[in-house]
């Protein structure tokens, strides 16, 4: 279908109008919130009591009902007020692989009122103690992995947090205030959550920024905003159903195959759709593209979600196995910018049938604030598409000063689902946010006439070479297009002459005999000679990448500046 040929307006305005499920209001503070539905993530997790037997989490170990869940969640968050004494603003630390247990802690949290703290389960312990130390918690959820990168923290704190220790694999979990998991009592299904008050106003999570230029910030994030990053997903779903000629919330409860880990905001996004239509979350142990495609034949995998890496991946070895993916109807993907060329290899071989999704979010916007979808995102696949409605965007200068459509400059975002600032760093929250409100992403963009946002590249990430600017995005999305190229990464290094010059990191296929040379020359059928890399890097192997599936470019760089 066309994406002109429906009535954006009309679709938008259904959606959004008075009384309609995401119309908006603008508070005293100037910002826009949506008008009505759950006010706090406890009142969010209480409604899914409603779907009972329904699989919630699926993993490689079993499964978990959705009444499962929901018992042993408020047995946990009982076990938080009444046996650990946390009181309402106290700090969880959940830290563990994708474990079912990883659910049940983070709303467990929430049911007693506490602030949730996910931490990166792929943190050295060295890590682990800074944001230990930053965020002094009440009680740690671990895995049996992570109890070990916490454990000299623990010995040596002053005052000894609670530790309960999930999944232990042979490991000793013992010690003062520690306690297992799988020795707890069994829930009892006829209790509810404690008896706690949770404002809407009241601190929610901590979120760790992922470090890749410093020390983690912690993004703290309030209920309320929380609620917004649930909506607005929801809405950009409803809308993409409209505006193929569908019926949002029809037909059976989707059945989401989520590879980000579940401290990623990228997965927030995920289980936080899930739950709102009673829906199911396949999760692996660790990605891996044949355990994937098994997965999504044996549970009927309705969707697909993961940054462009594993997405790339899983099409490439869906091509090689000829699998259909007969029951995927969206794929989506995020955490990173993906280059265009998926939507249009997901196209080639599936035709409409698997509706594409992208968008754009930040740890401190809680997930995906803007998206494009369906027709759309295959007319504007250069574009992270529109913002949800109780979000505003600005392309801003240098001074914060609003930049007309067409013109590149810093975006900058408003609304519900963005943090209130940074835990215990008031220097940072004043850096990152204008007086009135608006955030400063550090990404650059540009906006059309009729909305769409393109992120062209991060602010720090922009090559100057001679003058002239080198969005590192653009070059990449070229390079995705050779038909060589697996993965492609563009970094500046420094040139005597130039200030800076473009290289080019590249995973490409198994035995594929392209060289340097070569890719030069295709990158400069379509890029001014300036932009073309003068150092090209071929490599079979991946490039390296953080947990949360960013590319480690200062690894890179510093790579290249050792080998010459």
């Amino acid at each position: 279908m066309d994406a002109d040929a429906v009535d954006v307006d009309a679709v938008e305005a259904l959606l959004t109008g008075p009384g309609a499920p995401f119309a908006v209001v603008r508070g005293e503070d100037g910002r826009l919130s949506y008008a009505d539905g759950p006010r706090t993530l406890r009142e969010f997790a209480e409604t899914t009591w409603a779907y009972g037997d329904a699989p919630f989490v699926i993993s490689e170990r079993g499964r978990l009902t959705y009444g499962e869940f929901f018992a042993a969640a408020c047995a946990l968050a009982r076990r938080f007020t009444d046996v650990y004494g946390l009181r309402p603003g106290d700090r969880a630390v959940v830290a563990m692989r994708n474990h079912p247990e990883w659910q049940i802690a983070f709303w467990a949290a929430q049911l007693a009122g506490l602030v949730a703290v996910p931490l990166n389960a792929w943190w050295t312990a060295d890590e682990f103690v800074y944001a230990l130390d930053d965020c002094d918690p009440g009680v740690l959820v671990v895995d049996g992995e992570r109890y070990e990168r916490v454990r000299p923290w623990l010995d040596a704190a002053p005052s000894r947090p609670w530790t309960l220790v999930c999944h232990e694999e042979g490991r000793e979990a013992a010690g003062p205030r520690v306690e297992r998991y799988a020795e707890l009592p069994a829930p009892d299904p006829q209790l509810g959550p404690p008896d706690v008050e949770v404002s809407p106003e009241a601190d929610a999570t901590i979120l760790y920024t992922s470090g890749t230029t410093g020390r983690p910030k912690g993004a703290v994030a309030t209920h309320h905003a929380h609620m917004g990053a649930i909506a607005g997903p929801r809405y950009g779903a409803a809308r993409a159903a409209l505006l193929r000629g569908a019926v949002p919330g029809q037909g059976p409860a989707p059945i989401g195959l989520l590879t980000f880990p579940f401290f990623h905001v990228a997965a927030f996004t995920g289980f936080y759709a899930a739950m709102a239509a009673g829906g199911t979350i396949v999760v692996l142990r660790k990605w891996d593209a044949d355990a994937a495609l098994a997965m999504i034949r044996e549970h009927g995998v309705t969707s697909f979600g993961g940054v462009p890496a594993t997405a790339l991946q899983l099409l490439e070895r869906a091509r090689e196995l000829d699998d259909e993916l007969p029951t995927l109807t969206g794929f989506s993907t995020g955490g990173a910018a993906a280059p265009p060329r998926i939507v249009a290899r997901l196209t080639d071989r599936y035709g409409e049938r698997i509706d594409p999704r992208n968008g754009y979010g930040l740890t401190e916007t809680l997930g995906g604030v803007l998206s494009n979808a369906g027709a759309e995102y295959r007319s504007w696949p250069g574009s992270v598409g529109r913002p949800a409605p109780a979000v505003e965007v600005r392309v801003a200068d240098p001074l914060g000063e609003p930049l007309p459509d067409g013109e590149v400059g810093e975006l900058c975002l408003r609304g519900q689902p963005l943090i209130r600032g940074y835990w215990n760093d008031a220097a940072a929250t004043e850096a990152a946010f204008t007086a009135d409100g608006w955030f400063r992403t550090g990404d650059l963009a540009v906006r059309s006439a009729e909305g769409r946002v393109s992120v062209v590249d991060r602010i720090k990430d922009l090559v100057i070479r001679g003058g002239e600017n080198v969005h590192c995005v653009e070059v990449e999305a070229v390079l995705h297009d050779h038909p060589d190229v697996l993965e492609a990464a563009v970094v500046g290094v420094p040139h005597e002459v130039l200030g800076e010059e473009v290289a080019a990191f590249l995973r490409v296929r198994a035995g594929s005999a392209v060289t340097p040379d070569e890719v030069r020359a295709f990158a400069a059928k379509s890029l001014a000679g300036f932009k073309v890399p003068a150092h090209v890097v071929l490599q079979e192997a991946e490039l390296p990448r953080n947990a949360t599936g960013k590319i480690l470019k200062r690894t890179l760089r510093d790579s290249l500046r050792s080998a010459t």
